[in-house]
């Protein structure tokens, strides 16, 4: 029973992350498509290890709406490449699916930068839209 409930936490997290994006800038799914419902999945998968590495100061969130490996951790490295290439299966998808032409891109990866460096929890790297890294208090 407790391992029902902390995945559907998990995927409850992962789907507010989504949402707290499209919310923020006015973006929607407007289509399920199989590859959105695997990168969440995928998502949902790593993300208790990806805060892990946040706490530790490992990993952080970038101002291009992706993770980076701050400490060249080879594991590290490899999680945040698969987190990336999830995130940007969905914000090409809400781009492609708000009809936000060629700039649409820029603009959902801005808009989920902003959002995942608000979410971020105390201690965790973030980096501003000027390029600078420090702790969020």
């Amino acid at each position: 029973m407790k391992k029902i409930y902390v995945l559907g936490l998990a995927v409850g997290l992962v789907i507010l992350a989504v949402a707290s994006v499209c919310f923020a800038a006015d973006y929607d799914y407007k289509t399920m498509t199989p590859d959105i419902e695997k990168a969440l999945k995928n998502r949902q998968s790593r993300y208790h290890q990806l805060q892990s590495l946040k706490q530790e100061g490992v990993v952080g969130e970038n101002n291009k709406g992706y993770v980076t490996d701050l400490k060249n951790n080879a594991a590290a490295a490899t999680l945040t490449a698969a987190e990336n290439r999830d995130r940007r299966v969905l914000y090409e998808a809400l781009a492609e699916q708000n009809k936000l032409g060629n700039t649409g891109l820029l603009e959902v990866q801005k808009a989920f930068a902003d959002v995942q460096r608000e979410k971020a929890g105390p201690g965790d790297m973030v980096q501003s839209s000027s390029g600078d890294w420090k702790k969020k208090s």
